[in-house]
Formats: C-alpha cells, sequence, structure tokens
C-alpha cells in the first residue's frame, strides 16, 4: 500500500513538472518569472497556462540572454522584443499571432518567420543572417533586415510595405516593383548594378548609396 502511494505521489509530481515551460536560459527565466503580468501566481516557474494567456509583449531586450527556449509556449503572443541578446537562434514558429518582431543586435545566422503570417513589423538588422524568407508575410507594413551578409530578398509578395530597410548586405539584384505603397527605402551599400524604381510612385525618400549604379531613373 506504502508503495503505491509512493508511485502516485511521484506520478502527481511528474504531472505538475510537465505543466512548467522549459525556460533552460537563467535570464531569461529570471525576466519571465520576475514579470508579474506573466507570472501571475508568484512562483518560481511559468506554467504552460499562464504562457498562453500572455497576448500582449514580451520585452527582454538587452538582458544577456543566449537561449530563447520557452518562448514557443506563449502562442497568442503579438509582440516580442529580445534584441540586443547572444541569441544565435530561436524559434518563433508556434507563435503565430505575432504582429510585431525585433531581434536586433543578435549573431543570429537564421531565423524562420514563414509561419508567422500576422507579422506587420520585424526588426532583424544588426545579426549575420545569410538569408530570410519573407514571401508569407504579406502583412508587413515595415522591414529592417539591413546589416546582416544577405544576397538576395524577394519582397515581392510583401505589397503592403511601406518602409524598407536592407542596406549593408551583399544584395547584387533587388525587385520592387510590387511594392507600390514604399514610401521609405535605404538599400545602400550593397552591390547593386541596376535598380528599379518606376512603379514605387508613392517613395519619397530614397537612399542607394555605396553600390556600383551607373545610372538611376527617378522621374516617375
Amino acid at each position: 500500500m506504502k508503495k503505491l502511494l509512493l508511485l502516485l505521489f511521484i506520478g502527481i509530481v511528474g504531472i505538475g513538472n510537465a505543466q512548467n515551460v522549459n525556460i533552460p536560459d537563467a535570464n531569461f527565466k529570471a525576466y519571465l518569472v520576475g514579470n508579474t503580468a506573466i507570472n501571475t501566481n508568484g512562483d518560481a516557474e511559468i506554467q504552460v497556462s499562464e504562457a498562453a494567456a500572455i497576448s500582449g509583449e514580451i520585452d527582454c531586450n538587452g538582458l544577456n540572454i543566449s537561449d530563447l527556449t520557452g518562448i514557443e509556449a506563449f502562442t497568442a503572443l503579438t509582440y516580442l522584443y529580445c534584441g540586443g541578446n547572444q541569441l544565435t537562434s530561436f524559434d518563433v514558429t508556434q507563435n503565430t499571432a505575432l504582429e510585431f518582431l525585433q531581434c536586433s543586435g543578435n549573431q543570429l545566422t537564421s531565423l524562420d518567420v514563414t509561419q508567422n503570417t500576422a507579422l506587420e513589423e520585424l526588426n532583424c538588422w544588426s545579426n549575420q543572417l545569410t538569408s530570410l524568407d519573407v514571401t508569407q508575410n504579406t502583412a508587413l507594413i515595415r522591414l529592417h533586415c539591413n546589416d546582416n551578409q544577405l544576397t538576395s530578398l524577394d519582397v515581392t509578395q510583401n505589397t503592403a510595405l511601406t518602409e524598407l530597410r536592407c542596406d549593408y548586405n551583399q544584395l547584387t539584384s533587388f525587385d520592387v516593383s510590387q511594392n507600390t505603397a514604399l514610401s521609405w527605402l535605404r538599400c545602400g551599400g550593397n552591390q547593386l548594378t541596376s535598380f528599379d524604381v518606376s512603379q514605387n510612385t508613392a517613395l519619397i525618400d530614397l537612399g542607394c548609396d555605396y553600390n556600383q549604379l551607373t545610372s538611376l531613373d527617378v522621374s516617375q
């Protein structure tokens, strides 16, 4: 009987532990546990139910975080600020409600936002990205991906874009013919030899210096 009770107790503890979000990074966990809007019961863990209930923002900018594991439990999260940390990668494929993502100033070599179709603003500048797929992010209004190592960037599906910064990458060609809502564009510091803005009639601010352009028609 005692053995049965012991096994039952262990099972209950196991179930309780399974309800906690796995957050291996001590700095990230300290931020979440110390945030009373997130850690509503005031214990030393973040429960799955607490994470799922957050529909607002997480702002963990500049907290020396190297691992964002646990963010996937915040499935209703709409704003995520995690810039100025030491992240090399993180997973937001489960955060399908995200509308704003700021992850600049890290050491990211990859970033998958293909599942974040509600995303309206993406700031991923000053990382080490060699590719970035935003073809599924048709709601994007602002995209800042400057100061990376991108060799190509397809924004033909992002027809809602009004602001685009992709300067200081390694782009050799660039098509903005579908981005007719663009009013602000920075694409300097690349390797562009030609560039067509004839369809961008809403454009009022253009920076394309430090390329290899021999001509540029902005007569519209």
